[in-house]
């Protein structure tokens, strides 16, 4: 059977798949017990590969073997749609939920060398955190949206006081606080479209919008408007992101990787409901809010950028990387235009995973400034526990120049583990920055061409205030994030002469080189991804072919029923 016949037949029910298969795992592992980690981890790293094969199938069908309009729907209670639970799949929930299953097998890959044990329920409160991302991707309607918002939100809790710890607790506490807010306005908000619509479906309430009263759309701003404040605290949107540093420089390191899809969830939230509800025909409600929008996103950027190149410490440069991105993403997605979204989500896929990759990274990276002063490059480790470290030869060598210590300052051997460290770091760097040739700069290349070119290469259109702005702001933050970058790397790769190489091992750098290596594939396999997120963005902005895909599906009839009660063979 081939790869193509598989995933036919599969579907549709490999669309619950990614929802079932982490709860499914979450249950077996508290079944197992507190004792039984080793196990746990196994079956956890089984589980999340499992779940990477599912996303690329359905990535795979939605560009290959799907419907003319690349959606795909499900009915688990099997009600009509709008009553029932609906389940949707199309090019923009595949691609969020392939790349959320490529950074949960990072993070637990890394996790299963030690940070697993540094706490109980680990391994559950993960599958459960990978169940609400997954979910929140796939629901078609606000209110089972909000429930997957919280299981994912409580599975978080538990995950970022994992290892205890004084800064996780205060840290935990703030993050608690702020999402509390952000779920009654979620409620709030929610509850005054249903008001308006008589729906909760995003579909049918996109039916649903033009046909209005023009009283009542007012209400229907205000909703939405509540609505999205909910969403921007998620996305860390500047002021509602000053939990954000703190929570994510706090998480042990496995967990803060994760959570880097967390504010891009909120950025898709955005993104789903206001393409389904303000689209660019809608009237009066066309973009409603889309200035709001582009200037949250501009002042975020700043914002990012700043606490940048105003900490020296990792963990904090990744989590304000974190916000730097966000408010790229909502800078750019607040114009409406589909060829600035498909240039954004490019950059969602490039800079998601290397802020991942940094935050791994950071831990390790860290050590080399926590192990005993040994002879410079000499690591006293076990070849079978450890993945580089070689003893190197620091013998001067004739005819050379030598150091004050009478070292050669040429031939000297970098060993692997530095090396390694030293390449990841420079490869998530540019990326980072939006530098040549990683995908930062061809997302962000993409997403300032199409801004100033509004209606395309060769014709003279003015472009708006806030695009010059954005175009400036980008320049500036990629400045400052190259100053910063290059300050961290020499104060722990150049700076430090004398310390020993740290100790690494093959799961702990096996994640991240994969991390850095899809950087790589990103680049490589820059038109094909380009032609698949510009569908995409197409797809979105103009939603017909999502709407009349989702309210025409009908509910599968019964095998067994016929006629008046009566009973088919």
């Amino acid at each position: 059977m081939t790869f193509t016949e598989l995933v036919e037949r599969l579907m549709p029910h490999l669309i619950i798949a990614p929802i079932l298969l982490p709860m499914a795992t979450a249950a077996v592992m508290l079944l197992l017990g507190d004792k039984r980690r080793p196990l746990k981890a196994v079956v956890n790293v089984a589980s999340c590969a499992l779940g990477v094969f599912i996303a690329i199938a359905l990535v795979y069908w939605v560009q290959h073997i799907g419907t003319p309009q690349a959606v795909g729907v499900y009915l688990p209670s099997n009600w009509p749609v709008p009553y029932g639970i609906v389940l949707v799949v199309d090019r923009l929930s595949a691609m969020m939920i392939l790349l959320t299953s490529v950074l949960g097998m990072a993070a637990v890959l890394y996790a299963s060398a030690r940070w697993h044990k540094a706490g109980v329920h680990f391994h559950p409160l993960f599958q459960l955190q990978l169940m609400g991302l997954y979910g929140a991707f796939l629901t078609a309607d606000l209110f089972n949206l909000f429930v997957f918002f919280e299981i994912m939100l409580t599975a978080s809790y538990g995950l970022l006081l994992h290892g205890s710890g004084w800064a996780r607790v205060r840290a935990g506490l703030h993050y608690i606080a702020m999402n509390l807010m952000a779920s009654s306005l979620f409620l709030i908000g929610v509850a005054i479209l249903y008001g308006v619509t008589g729906t909760l479906n995003m579909a049918d309430m996109a039916i649903m919008v033009p046909a209005i009263p023009e009283d009542d759309r007012g209400l229907l701003h205000a909703g939405a408007a509540i609505l999205v404040i909910a969403f921007l605290i998620k996305a860390a949107a500047w002021p509602l992101n000053f939990w954000l540093p703190s929570t994510y420089s706090s998480a042990s390191t496995p967990v803060a990787a994760l959570f880097a899809i967390m504010t891009k969830l909120g950025l898709y939230a955005i993104l789903r409901v206001w393409t389904l509800l303000f689209p660019q025909d809608a009237g009066v409600s066309s973009l409603f809010g889309s200035p709001v929008l582009i200037g949250l996103g501009l002042v975020t950027l700043t914002f990012g950028a700043i606490g940048i190149i105003a900490n020296q410490h990792l963990g904090r440069m990744a989590a304000f990387c974190v916000i730097l991105s966000s408010g790229t993403l909502l800078a750019a997605l607040g114009f409406g235009q589909p060829a600035v979204t498909g240039g954004a989500l490019y950059y969602t896929l490039g800079s998601t995973l290397g802020i991942s990759a940094f935050f791994l990274l950071g831990e390790l990276i860290d050590r080399t400034r926590e192990v005993e002063e040994n002879p410079l490059y000499v690591s006293e480790v076990e070849p079978d526990d450890e993945a580089f470290a070689y003893p190197v030869d620091l013998m001067p060598v004739r005819d050379v120049n030598l150091d004050d210590d009478e070292q050669a300052l040429f031939g000297r051997a970098i060993p692997a583990a530095m090396a390694f460290l030293g390449l990841a770091f420079i490869v998530c760097g540019l990326t980072i920055a939006g530098l040549p040739p990683l995908p930062g700069f061809v997302g962000k290349v993409v997403m300032l061409s199409a801004l100033l070119n509004p209606d395309g290469f060769g014709r003279d259109a003015p472009v708006s205030l806030g695009a010059w702005i954005l175009l400036a702001l980008l320049v500036i933050g990629g400045l400052l994030t190259t100053i910063a970058m290059s300050r961290a790397g020499v104060r722990y790769f150049w700076a430090p002469d004398g310390r020993p190489v740290p100790r690494l091992r093959v799961i702990e750098t096996l994640p991240i080189g994969a991390l850095v290596l899809l950087l790589g594939v990103l680049v490589w396999q820059a038109d094909a991804v380009l032609r698949y997120v510009n569908a995409t963005a197409r797809g979105l902005h103009d939603p017909k072919d999502y709407i009349g895909t989702v309210v025409s599906t009908k509910p599968v009839p019964s095998p067994t029923a016929t006629g008046e009660g009566g009973l088919r063979r």
